[in-house]
């Protein structure tokens, strides 16, 4: 049985109230019943708490400063804009503020093991959804990025 403190979830997902729902229901037995824990908060999240777990999340294209733990996942997560040409960058620049005024806030998808130009693709496909539709692929990219990160943190990481 492993129980984790509030900052080591907060890490995995900066939603308040998703850290308490997973906190709530600790300790777990194994990394499967800590997730299933964790899918089940951020189902009930509100668009409100989904932007707080939203404000932690830099840029794609962007380095998370820091020394903590989340700082530490986002740039590995990130590790696709690392060498990416000066070209790519700038159009993820250009293309994350346009997704911002569109959406009215960060552009978030699950970069692991995504090259930029992949990464800026799909931003460029996703600035033409409708405000409904990106909500519902905020949350799913959301939900790949709090498994990944429950993963690392069960295998302490």
């Amino acid at each position: 049985m492993r129980e984790f403190g509030r900052p080591d979830l907060l890490a995995c997902c900066a939603s308040t109230r998703w850290a308490d729902a997973v906190l709530a229901l600790a300790p777990y037995q194994n990394l499967g019943a800590l997730t299933a824990a964790g899918e089940a908060a951020l189902a009930g999240l509100s668009w409100e708490d989904v932007l707080e777990a939203l404000s932690a999340h830099p840029r794609i294209g962007d380095r998370a400063a820091g020394a903590g733990r989340e700082s530490s996942w986002s740039r590995a997560e990130q590790a696709g804009t690392e060498h990416a040409d000066a070209a790519i960058l700038e159009a993820l620049t250009q293309g994350n503020e346009s997704y911002e005024r569109r959406f009215g806030h960060v552009y978030l998808i699950c970069a692991t093991g995504r090259p930029a130009g992949e990464m800026l693709d799909l931003l460029l496909a996703r600035l033409a959804n409708d405000p409904d539709v990106e909500r519902k692929i905020v949350r799913d990219e959301l939900g790949k990025i709090v498994k990944l990160r429950l993963a690392k943190l069960w295998e302490g990481r």
